[in-house]
């Protein structure tokens, strides 16, 4: 079993090698790195020393190779000599992980597979290669089928394998009767799965090198799978002996009879509605609306996981149990769309604490020992500075108890020996005051966690677009007389309008038909906001006045009663204006994690990964185009249905929103339009930047520091270059798209069944042109790429610290005669203690912030934008040659953001707080990964992975 030596090596677990006989030649050959412990006359067992032997991930491929020392284990233990494999027509190897470290359920299996199968008592990989070049003759419209092949020798090349990966030789026997081999059949007899990266083949005749791109799990009960080289074809060009191998393929993955639950080994992509956020049999209170499939309640649609309805609403789906942390992780996704190991490792290690009925008893037991109210900002800095103690819990005990993986419990605090240390937030990591300035405020909308609601103000005062026959008139209370005295350069309101000086974040409609019903949740009073700015001389913008409204004691259809704040320097006024600034934030923090995060990106490229997956084979040159940008998506979108956005999950609980969150994402998403998710289309939508086909990215700035737009055009222009060099490749015309049968089928799916509740919309494309393909999958590779990544990672460097982005208000703005006023009046610490008492209270705000830690770190195995997980995703040399030309734009992209950031003209990009824009930011030069692991606040990853 050397596979099973191999996961020996690597963990601290001993292996026992069964039916082979071992001398203390072995071990002495061996050395130090093996410590021989036992011998018989059929069994060896091996453990390791103390110290390291094997390197991992980018350390090991720069270390150099071990394969020496692994080939004279190989032939001392089984005898076999390494030049016997060359007698093969046709060389391989294959790259294999073997099942994950952490699933220690199965070790048992894992251990027998390594001994029985892979050393050679059994044949437990099986692989057969299929000719695209010459016929089957029992079956002419198949390629022939070659004899089986087996993993035979392990090589251990440190320079091309990451960590977890095991590369074997193969031999095949192969003539050139049998001509060109153009997909490969693999069979598992083991007794748990492998995941299979590649298949190499040398010296294949008229052919040379032939490459298969699995990367795909291969479980013993799913049957045999076939994979193709890395050959890319249009349905029309493919090979005709591997033609219904394409086709098969796809009516497996499509799974459409196959109504579930599905299994673990099961891949199988379907559409379902989100029906499963409720638990209706816990009660009343835990129902959840659906979402999908009705006018009422309109949404993009999940993956479906095909369990069993509750008991009591046969259109609900039933839950996991998440006590249960195995099971809990455990639901079902399609099994290659799932974390590998090393994201595994650090999605549990980071996130144990989001599991919501583990974490919630933990702080509610610290909170319940101390004040339940922060008083004082000292009091939230000591989360950062390390000095609150974890006090005595039972529940967080009992949770370590139940937890199978002895190194998730090291990272949980043990009570009376651990502090709650959370990494201080980067926007008072320089200053811890500078947050609360006004310039910090206006500029955290043009370079914040949430960049992308600031909008132009073409008419004052501003209008509400509310129905006025349900509403009334929610026309802006903000007048001249509020504003006039703050404009620069003597300007008036009309030629600050004209001008394009006066912009406006307006939450007012946003929120306004929603309060009556959040302001009856308990611990909320939330106002709908308007915030007005004025673009000043040096680029920044300055907030002119806020207005917080309400719906009207009389009934909602008298209007709104409001109320303006203007800023002050000092006294009561400037406390109050604080407050406003806060409330204002309330409501964009919502905004920003249930449409700018979660339905703008999460949601809404999900059923792309679907009909992608069901309609394009991977052989098809936009499912290698866009497969890239699905990376772990369906996954952490089935992880936040289970413990982020369900009824009682951890955003309901810590944004104000709470139970009605999903159901205003879904009015939010009876106006979305894919055409205007591009960068560019949205800047002219919101009317912060003007058409210009001067310009490369034929859009032009109306404010000209504006990091995220800056940034993101040029990221846009190098992603739009891209896909254009790249599919004109395959579609050198509009009639060879329009013949494409599978990019039609894709196109049709994507609109009548994953967005089909907007089906019947007129901005859809008609697909028929290569010019609409490219903005389409412009547009997708943008939306899961840069904008994921401007609004995913500065989560806790803008937000970690709750004063700056709070997610709740809990009382009204102070009046006088009022306590709370008589308190602001005073000052110091006690108009602290109002703002601190007003926010996101002391147990919502642990739980909050450490979640977004959590949301905002990068993975260990992150792959940037302008990357690939494996070099040899495509043979055609035109395809790579673009590809290189595009990581190289993004390289000269990212030393233009940092000259831009050293730029002190430039006073968007810092702002008091010190802190350089850096979220688009593309890190592609980071080959190795090291630069962009954990809490980096740069860097953008393919795919929404987290």
């Amino acid at each position: 079993m050397l596979y099973g030596l191999v996961v020996a090596i690597i963990s601290p677990v001993g292996i026992r090698c069964q039916r082979y006989k071992s001398s203390r030649g072995v071990a002495a050959e061996i050395g130090h790195s093996l410590a021989f412990c036992h011998t018989s006359i059929d069994t060896c067992q091996f453990r390791l020393p103390p110290g390291p032997f094997f390197l991992s991930g980018a350390r090991a491929r720069r270390e150099g190779s071990s394969e020496m020392l692994l080939h004279g284990l190989w032939d001392k233990v089984t005898g076999k000599n390494k030049e016997a494999w060359k007698e093969g027509r046709i060389r391989g190897t294959a790259v294999l992980v073997k099942k994950d470290v952490l699933d220690l359920g199965d070790f048992h299996a894992s251990l027998l597979d390594g001994v029985h199968k892979i050393l050679g008592c059994e044949d437990g990989v099986a692989f057969h290669l299929v000719s695209a070049t010459a016929a089957d003759p029992n079956n002419g419209e198949r390629g022939k089928v070659g004899k089986a092949a087996h993993l035979e020798e392990l090589v251990v090349t440190m320079k091309s394998t990451a960590a977890g990966e095991s590369v074997f030789r193969v031999a095949f026997e192969w003539d050139d009767s049998q001509g060109i081999p153009g997909a490969v059949i693999v069979r598992n007899t083991n007794r748990s799965e492998f995941l299979l990266k590649t298949l190499t083949l040398e010296g294949v005749p008229g052919r040379g090198t032939v490459v298969f791109v699995a990367n795909s799990w291969i479980y013993p009960a799913a049957g045999d799978r076939v994979f193709f080289a890395n050959d890319t074809y249009l349905p029309s060009k493919m090979p005709v002996l591997l033609v219904q191998y394409r086709q098969d393929e796809l009516r497996n993955l499509r799974g459409d009879s196959k109504a579930g639950p599905y299994e673990e080994h099961d891949r199988v992509y379907r559409y379902d509605y989100y029906n499963d956020l409720g638990e209706p049999d816990k009660g009343e209170d835990h129902v959840r609306p659906m979402l999908g499939g009705s006018q009422e309640h309109p949404y993009p649609r999940r993956g479906r996981t095909g369990r069993r309805p509750t008991k009591t609403d046969p259109k609900s789906e039933s839950r996991l149990p998440l006590l249960n942390l195995k099971k809990a992780l455990n639901i079902y996704v399609p099994r290659d769309e799932r974390f590998g190991h090393l994201k595994l490792s650090d999605f549990l290690g980071y996130s144990l604490k989001a599991i919501t009925e583990a974490v919630v008893p933990i702080i509610r037991t610290y909170v319940d020992t101390t004040p339940k109210e922060f008083d004082s900002f000292q009091d939230i800095m000591n989360l950062y500075d390390g000095l609150l103690e974890v006090p005595h819990s039972p529940a967080l005990a009992e949770i370590k108890k139940k937890i199978p993986f002895d190194f998730i419990k090291s990272i949980l605090p043990v009570a009376g020996d651990d502090f709650l240390n959370l990494p201080f937030p980067h926007v008072v990591k320089s200053d811890r005051s500078a947050w609360r300035t006004d310039e910090e405020f206006a500029r955290e909308m043009l370079a914040g966690v949430n960049p992308v609601c600031i909008r132009r103000l073409t008419e004052f005062p501003a209008r509400s677009t509310l129905d006025h026959s349900v509403y009334g008139d929610h026309t802006s209370k903000i007048t001249e007389d509020h504003i006039q005295h703050n404009l620069e350069d003597g300007l008036s309101i009309k030629k600050a309008l004209e001008s394009n000086r006066l912009f406006i974040l307006d939450h007012h409609d946003n929120f306004m038909p929603f309060l009556d019903r959040i302001n009856k949740l308990e611990g909320n009073f939330i106002y709908a906001s308007r915030t007005l700015l004025f673009l000043k001389a040096d680029g920044t913008l300055k907030p002119l006045a806020i207005e917080l409204s309400l719906p009207h004691p009389d009934g909602q259809q008298h209007g709104a009663e409001s109320k303006v704040y203007t800023p002050a320097v000092e006294g009561v006024e400037s406390q109050i204006w604080q407050l406003a600034k806060a409330y204002a934030c309330v409501n964009d923090s919502a905004w920003h994690q249930l449409i700018s995060h979660w339905l703008n990106t999460h949601a809404v490229i999900e059923p792309f990964v679907i009909a992608t997956n069901r309609q394009l084979s991977v052989v098809h040159p936009v499912h290698k185009l866009l497969s890239p940008h699905y990376r772990d998506t369906m996954n952490i979108n089935a992880l936040a249905r289970q413990t982020l956005i369900n009824a009682g999950g951890i955003f309901e609980l810590t944004v104000f929103p709470g139970k009605y969150a999903l159901e205003m994402s879904s009015v939010v998403y009876k106006d979305w339009k894919l055409t205007e998710q591009g960068l560019p289309a949205d800047l002219v939508k919101r009317g912060v930047a003007v058409p210009d086909p001067s310009s490369p990215y034929n859009v032009r700035l109306l404010i000209k520091d504006y990091p995220y737009a800056v940034d993101g055009l040029v990221i846009w222009w190098a992603i739009e270059t891209w896909v254009k060099e790249y599919l004109t490749i395959y579609y050198p015309n509009d009639g060879v798209l329009r013949s494409d049968e599978e990019l039609q089928k894709w196109w049709k799916e994507v609109r009548e069944v994953g967005h089909g509740d907007l089906k019947d919309a007129d901005w859809w494309p008609k697909m028929d042109t290569v010019q609409e393909l490219a903005k389409m999958c412009t547009t997708i590779i943008w939306v899961a790429s840069a904008l994921h990544a401007a609004v995913n990672f500065g989560q806790y460097p803008y937000a970690g610290y709750l004063p700056n982005r709070p997610t709740v208000s809990r009382r009204p703005m102070p009046e006088p005669g009022m306590k709370e006023y008589a308190q602001l009046e005073r000052g110091g610490k006690e108009a602290d203690k109002v703002f601190i008492h007003t926010i996101t209270s002391q147990f919502q705000t642990i739980l909050g912030i450490t979640l977004i830690e959590i949301l905002s770190k990068h993975s260990s195995d992150e792959v940037y934008l302008g990357q690939r997980d494996t070099p040899e995703w495509t043979s055609d040399a035109k395809a790579l040659e673009a590809f290189k030309r595009f990581g190289s734009r993004l390289i000269e992209i990212e030393k233009r953001i940092t000259e831009m950031n050293g730029n002190p003209s430039l006073k968007n990009r810092n702002g008091p707080v010190k802190m350089p824009y850096m979220l688009l930011y593309p890190n592609t030069s980071d080959v190795t990964g090291e630069k962009g692991v954990g809490l980096t606040a740069m860097g953008i990853p393919n795919s929404i992975s987290i």
